[in-house]
């Protein structure tokens, strides 16, 4: 699978005192596939991922989602505290779009002089690995509380909107 990079960011300053109470990074999330999700084992066999697309938002076991649920992403791309942002977006989907134009922008960074660039999602989600932290908190109106996800869900979710951007475009 590859993206052609359009390149933008939303991308907002937050206090790093702001985020000293949040321990988001170190959260295990029920991932899609179960226990095991990207880690274990669903990166072999992505087509038979338990998620599915209904009217009323993105279901999976033991998860459902809206499709406008406000999300927040946050990011530590570095080990120094210093440089944490977080930005936000009406939807999950939105921000996995937010994550891609991060990595989009990294790449615009490191070839200047290139008028276009390509890249695959194995190269998305090394990126992703690199970062120091990358977390989502995604609201939950039933609780009517921020349920945090992790790098491992993040990755799932990019695989989930790209794939289906791709059977889109083939059609």
């Amino acid at each position: 699978m590859v993206r052609k990079v359009p390149f933008a960011s939303r991308f907002r300053r937050l206090p790093a005192a702001a985020l000293a109470g949040l321990a988001v990074g170190g959260v295990a999330a029920e991932l899609v596939c179960g226990s095991g999700g990207v880690s274990g084992g669903c990166s072999k066999r992505f087509g038979a991922m338990c998620l599915r697309q209904t009217e009323e938002g993105v279901r999976s076991p033991g998860l459902e989602l809206p499709v406008m649920s406000h999300t927040i992403l946050l990011v530590q791309p570095t080990k120094r505290p210093e440089g944490r942002t977080y930005a936000d977006y009406e939807s999950v989907n939105e921000c996995m779009e937010g994550v891609c134009k991060m990595y989009e922008e990294h790449l615009k960074r490191m070839n200047p002089n290139s008028p276009s660039i390509t890249y695959d999602i194995s190269q998305l989600f090394d990126f992703i690995d690199d970062l120091a932290d990358l977390s989502c908190l995604v609201y939950r109106a039933d609780t009517q509380t921020y349920q945090p996800y992790n790098k491992d869900w993040i990755k799932e979710k990019i695989y989930v909107l790209l794939r289906r951007q791709a059977q889109q475009a083939g059609k």
